[in-house]
Parts: C-alpha cells; structure tokens; sequence
C-alpha cells in the first residue's frame, strides 16, 4: 500500500515555489551584474565580459515567464534550446545581410580586400552550433511525445 505524499507529488510535477524564486532572481541578479561590469571604470576586460554577458543575461530574460512553480525543468531546457536556436539563426541573417549592404553599397566604393562571410569560421561555427541545437530540440521534442 504505497500511498504518495503530497511532496512526492510535486517532486514530478516541476518546480517548487523556492526553487522558480532562486532561478527568477538569478536571471535577474545576472542582468544587474553585467550592468555593473558594464559601467565600472578599472578594467577593458570587464568591460568587454560585461557586453557579452549583457547579451546573454538578454537572452535568459525570455526564460522568466517560466520561472514558475510546476514548470517542469525539461519544458524550462527546451525553451532555453529554442531562445539559443532563434539566437543563431538571427546572427546569421544579420551577418548575410551585413555582407549583401557591402556588397550593393560598399563595394562600388571600395573594393573588398578580405574573404567572404561564408569562408569565415566563426560563421561555420555558428552555423554547427544552430544545426546541433535543432537537431538536440528535434530529438527531445520526439522523445517528449
């Protein structure tokens, strides 16, 4: 006669009220410390850790409609998949589209003297990385149902 305690009820059922709090204030406490690195005056590292964290700290700020009690830390993941996805996807465009500005608007002034976006790493990389994310999101979405 296994009766299941409320507690052991709510373990499987997603997030404890303490447990969204934490992860809300840390979405937030991770704003405000990349403000701080942003606006101190000693270090250009800082500085620099500061405008990439600001970036991301943006980017966890769409996780905070879920930081409620009962979500699920697997629906919390696939939406941290989705914001990381939509982020990849939306730097490449934005770096075809500042190729295809130089090409129609630049290059009838100056003609290029580096390689392509496309030859470049960082963009394959990008690339992978957005290729890997929506294969993993495919696969847990899959597994999910």
């Amino acid at each position: 006669m296994s009766e299941e305690t409320p507690a052991a009820s709510r373990a499987g059922a997603g997030m404890s009220p303490p447990a969204a709090q934490r992860l809300e204030w840390t979405f937030i406490g991770l704003g405000i410390l990349a403000l701080a690195l942003i606006f101190q005056p000693f270090s250009l590292t800082l500085y620099g850790l500061g405008c990439a964290l600001v970036v991301f700290a943006g980017l966890a700020n769409n996780l905070l409609p879920l930081c409620q009690p009962g979500v699920t830390y697997r629906s919390l993941f696939i939406a941290a998949l989705i914001v990381a996805l939509a982020f990849c996807v939306i730097m490449l465009i934005s770096i075809s589209a500042a190729h295809l500005y130089g090409v129609f608007f630049v290059n009838a002034i100056a003609p290029a003297t580096g390689d392509p976006f496309y030859l470049q790493p960082f963009v394959w990389g990008v690339a992978a990385a957005a290729i890997a994310l929506a294969v993993l999101l495919t696969a847990l979405v899959r597994s999910q149902n």
